[in-house]
């Protein structure tokens, strides 16, 4: 009958653990006799019972409560909802390796380009002979053919073969043989195709230029600077390639490389 020995120690360490801390429970309580070979089963079970809810009372008695167990995933979400607006670039924490991602959101901060938002199917055209005089702002992509003076905005791609006067914020931009006048800010990719001209500063993440500009262009990766294009103004980028032809009057600066330049000629 060791049986009901080894039953009543399990069961008595599991009291224990159930009530760190507590009052043993009284050893008669529980004692069950394995010596005799004639035992009567039902009696020396009949010991143990009320024994559970005893140890169920004295918990709620005590107020003892199991600590509770909060996963990686959980502790992360709520270090998240504690987290301040993001003011300066070296508060950006971002678990990929995606370095376009990571541009976009350097190019947000520094530029104070906007971050981009939802974008809808919807594609305004403003036709070659039409002509608006204040701003204008679209959750889609606009396709601008006329003339617009004033801002424009939309959460989708600007493409310009017309005339803007103002500035303008966009997921991506395109011009084709256009001229703007205004700053060009963008949390995409910037192109100024050829027999295009651009008067203002540009920002993005990567920039094709192939036309005119006459202003900075501070872009967070890639610059290609094509055979056919004229900038009159400083490059700030990670990297830049200027093609054979191309005629650039400023500083080209790879400000955002990954390369410490300073460290390769400390001693």
């Amino acid at each position: 009958m060791g049986f009901f020995k080894e039953f009543k120690e399990d069961f008595s360490d599991a009291v224990d653990e159930l009530i760190p801390g507590g009052e043993a429970i009284p050893e008669e309580e529980v004692m069950v006799n394995t010596l005799d070979n004639d035992v009567d089963v039902n009696s020396e079970l009949s010991k143990l019972d009320g024994l559970l809810e005893k140890a169920s009372k004295k918990v709620e008695e005590e107020g003892t409560i199991a600590p509770k167990k909060t996963s990686s995933s959980d502790f992360a979400k709520e270090v998240v909802k504690k987290e301040e607006p993001i003011s300066r670039m070296e508060d950006i924490k971002m678990d990929t390796n995606d370095n376009l991602e990571l541009e976009r959101a350097a190019a947000i901060v520094n530029n104070n380009i906007e971050p981009q938002a939802p974008v809808s199917d919807e594609n305004a055209v403003i036709t070659a002979g039409m002509k608006i005089t204040g701003d204008l702002e679209s959750t889609g992509s606009i396709d601008v053919e006329g003339t617009i003076n004033g801002n424009v905005k939309c959460n989708g791609k600007l493409t310009v073969t017309g005339i803007i006067n103002g500035n303008s914020i966009s997921s991506e931009f395109f011009a084709d043989s256009a001229k703007i006048q205004g700053e060009v800010a963008t949390s995409g990719t910037v192109k100024v195709g050829a027999g295009s001209v651009v008067v203002g500063n540009i920002s993005a993440t990567s920039a094709v230029i192939a036309g005119a500009v006459k202003g900075d262009i501070d872009v967070q990766g890639p610059v290609v600077v094509d055979t056919s294009a004229v900038v009159m103004g400083n490059i700030k980028s990670r990297s830049v390639q200027i093609n054979n032809g191309a005629v650039i009057e400023g500083f080209c600066s790879q400000a955002y490389a990954e390369v410490d330049v300073a460290s390769v000629f400390e001693n």
